[in-house]
């Protein structure tokens, strides 16, 4: 399906009288007839014309973030699709994919990792990321644990998906362990200044230490990157850090304490136990002591689905989106919902299950706060 069709005149000096570039927002194609060649000294920067056009033209689709104008921000977080390709048991996660995407009208759409599960992998992810495309949603993307496992690397990944239309996913700094450490801003609705920010991490995939556990953990120069990324925001803000959510797929060894410490006050399904990484390299002291993090989203333990707050920061999972290509033994596959609300530092969140079912909702902080003042 053609989404953009334009009808122009390059500013080069060509003797050709008309040109028409249509690109196909799904699968990138690029269709251009004329009624004359173009003879070949000026083929190569005719060419180049059409790949700066081109870029121009997905670029122009990344729809920038604002709150609407009731002032809200609205978020669907899927995660652990483990989705393969021309296997039934898939299918049941591109009908949540739709059918959530119809009824709850998102303003943002966010991957939490594990995504593609089997070959063929670019294939498999066009399958799930173009039901986003074509209702021409943003949308974002971090890796789990399984995403690179099937001979294409994080960094072939991210060039593949950073090129679709309405993908606001980015490879980040280099320097920084992982692909996909990266900062979305969310605009006034009526202003164009940043009102919140959301902080996405890629959490890696196993233990970079033999014999210290089995999963990654975030590394030392994620949490400094993120700290200087905070302040300065902060800085920006008039010393008043901006409310902002944080996404990744492993983790915190902090979701565990929380577990230790406050099991009979989570709210949501607690039936795994917490498959971080053993090494706690600061992450949450970090967000905390910034003081802009209200709550973090993840997921990799399919059987859990719970929030609590956990010194002023809500810690979540979200819900197992797959079908039956993994385990799961929660029930019907859903997702997350989340809706920020503009000039205010709070969120509220649930979540939704196929068929439209609607489980546990808090607010922050009202939720726990409250719960707080009832058990003093």
């Amino acid at each position: 399906m053609i989404k953009n069709c334009l009808n122009f005149n390059p500013p080069f000096a060509y003797h050709y009288e008309s040109l028409y570039l249509c690109l196909d927002s799904i699968n990138h194609r690029i269709l251009f007839v004329h009624n004359k060649y173009l003879n070949m000294k000026n083929m190569r920067n005719f060419i180049l014309f059409l790949l700066i056009l081109f870029s121009i033209s997905v670029n122009a689709q990344h729809k920038s973030l604002s709150f609407n104008n009731n002032g809200k921000f609205k978020i669907i977080q899927f995660t652990d699709i483990h989705y393969k390709k021309n296997v039934p048991e898939s299918a049941v996660a591109l009908k949540l994919i739709s059918e959530v995407l119809d009824a709850e009208k998102p303003d943002l759409v966010v991957f939490t990792g594990d995504v593609i599960y089997a070959k063929p992998v670019k294939e498999g992810l066009d399958d799930i990321f173009n039901l986003v495309i074509k209702r021409k949603i943003p949308w974002a993307y971090v890796f789990g644990n399984h995403d690179d496992e099937h001979e294409t690397s994080r960094q072939e990944l991210m060039d593949f998906v950073t090129l679709k239309p309405y993908c606001l996913a980015q490879a980040g700094d280099k320097s920084l362990n992982g692909v996909g450490n990266y900062i979305l801003e969310v605009k006034g609705a009526s202003e164009d200044k940043v009102k919140s920010v959301l902080y996405f991490f890629d959490s890696g995939a196993y233990a970079p230490i033999k014999e210290v556990g089995t999963y990654d953990w975030l590394a030392f120069n994620q949490v400094e990157w993120y700290r200087a990324q905070s302040a300065a925001y902060t800085k920006q803000n008039a010393g008043v850090p901006y409310p902002a959510l944080a996404f990744f797929h492993i983790p915190l060894v902090e979701y565990s304490m929380m577990k230790a410490e406050k099991y009979d006050q989570l709210i949501g399904s607690r039936d795994e136990k917490e498959c971080h990484g053993k090494m706690n390299t600061g992450m949450f002291a970090a967000m905390r002591e910034a003081g802009d993090v209200m709550g973090t989203f993840v997921g990799h333990d399919h059987d859990n689905d719970y929030i609590r707050e956990y010194y002023n920061i809500y810690l979540a999972y979200g819900r197992y989106s797959g079908g039956n290509t993994e385990y799961n033994n929660l029930g019907k596959n859903g997702c997350r919902v989340i809706e920020l609300e503009e000039g205010k530092r709070t969120f509220s969140t649930y979540i939704r299950l196929l068929g439209g079912d609607k489980l546990y909702p808090v607010t922050y902080p009202d939720t726990f706060a409250k719960k707080a003042e009832v058990k003093q």
